[in-house]
């Protein structure tokens, strides 16, 4: 079996979410719940119907194991993979392949956090450290200042490129009403905003909120009867070169050099056939740095190209529909939100933000610091 025989095998039929923004007096666990009862609810399932948990959270040590306890579930397969904020997407691939074995039937995907009511400060304390300690870096932030300087070392890319990814986040969330950064945003406020991390200000750094997400998926044939528009998964490749920044091979290319790639082959597409893109965006370097890994321009082109709105409401790209991580929302992982958007656009139920004839979504996501990478694409019935 390879990454091509898991084309169309198995389809989301359920999605949701629950506290984005602001959930005070809500656990990430009563979150997460939340969510999930959506979803299945989406799927036109009960949730005694659901025999496979996949679930990464950074709130509990054994994920799974609280979800089934918390939601009552008896499965018959679940999986605990976290590589940060691309787990998610991992968990598509996994699923899959759990329902084509048929060690399950309807499988749960999902997250919560109430990271902004709880605490609200992006700050990770699970980076590994020793290496740096005595520069004192403010971990993740700091890691991600490293590869925005040496791309701008190497090829050329200005604070003003970046200040374009946060624009065009912007115009995104303010067609989004569940988007908890809106308002008007110039590149003057972006570039003079306060200087968390030389060359990453404020404005470059993902919001710090609440929020649940789940989707239930099962095989192919029978979400065909079930009541919501199928959203199908078509092919997901995961990569890791690293885990802490220091040990990067080259901090201006990722592993989704590699994960890109992979899951094109498997889903048989190319970059000009994706109507929507979505990556990881923690911070603004990270949507330059995985479009060119991804393909959709070349090495070192990044910040060019998303200049004068190219990724913004309009632009040749749609990138990042929701609002991403930078204007959206971003509960501590944020992978689980990429996939629930690429299926509102998919379904047709993104409202202001909808993109005309949307077929094929490209989830990426993105864990540790640029650590774990995994691409995973979706599509409509009619690209199957």
């Amino acid at each position: 079996m390879n990454g091509k025989d898991m084309r169309g095998k198995s389809a989301i039929v359920g999605m949701g979410m629950a506290g984005v923004g602001e959930a005070p007096g809500f656990s990430a666990m009563e979150l997460l719940g939340q969510a999930a009862l959506k979803a299945v609810k989406d799927a036109g399932l009960k949730l005694q119907d659901i025999d496979g948990v996949f679930a990464a959270t950074s709130s509990h040590a054994f994920p799974t194991l609280s979800v089934i306890e918390y939601l009552g579930l008896k499965p018959r397969f679940f999986e605990g993979t976290n590589v940060g904020g691309s787990s998610f997407e991992m968990h598509l691939l996994q699923a899959t392949l759990a329902l084509e074995a048929g060690l399950c039937d309807a499988a749960l995907v999902c997250y919560g956090s109430n990271q902004r009511t709880a605490g609200g400060r992006l700050v990770s304390m699970s980076e590994p450290q020793w290496h740096e300690t005595p520069y004192k870096p403010r971990h993740p932030i700091t890691a991600y200042a490293l590869a925005a300087s040496r791309h701008m070392a190497e090829y050329g890319t200005k604070r003003e490129d970046l200040a374009d990814v946060a624009l065009a986040a912007r115009a995104w969330a303010n067609l989004n009403p569940e988007a908890f950064a809106r308002g008007p945003l110039t590149k003057d406020e972006v570039m003079s905003a306060r200087m968390i991390s030389d060359p990453l200000s404020k404005s470059d750094c993902c919001l710090v909120t609440d929020g649940a997400a789940a989707c239930v998926l099962v095989r192919a044939d029978r979400a065909k009867h079930l009541p919501g528009k199928p959203v199908y998964f078509m092919g997901a490749s995961g990569a890791a070169h690293h885990r802490s920044i220091v040990a990067m091979p080259n901090l201006t290319t990722t592993a989704a050099a590699d994960s890109g790639p992979r899951a094109f082959e498997a889903a048989g597409v190319t970059q000009k056939d994706i109507d929507v893109v979505m990556v990881y965006d923690a911070f603004t370097i990270n949507t330059i740095l995985f479009l060119e890994d991804l393909g959709f321009c070349p090495k070192g082109e990044g910040g060019r190209f998303v200049q004068d709105g190219r990724i913004a409401p309009g632009g040749e790209l749609a990138v990042n529909t929701n609002g991403g991580g930078l204007s959206c929302v971003h509960p501590g992982m944020y992978g689980l939100f990429l996939i629930a958007e690429a299926v509102a656009q998919i379904r047709g139920q993104a409202g202001d933000r909808q993109i005309e004839n949307c077929n094929i979504a490209l989830c990426h996501g993105n864990g540790g610091t640029l650590s774990s990478q995994c691409t995973a694409i979706l599509g409509s019935e009619t690209v199957l």
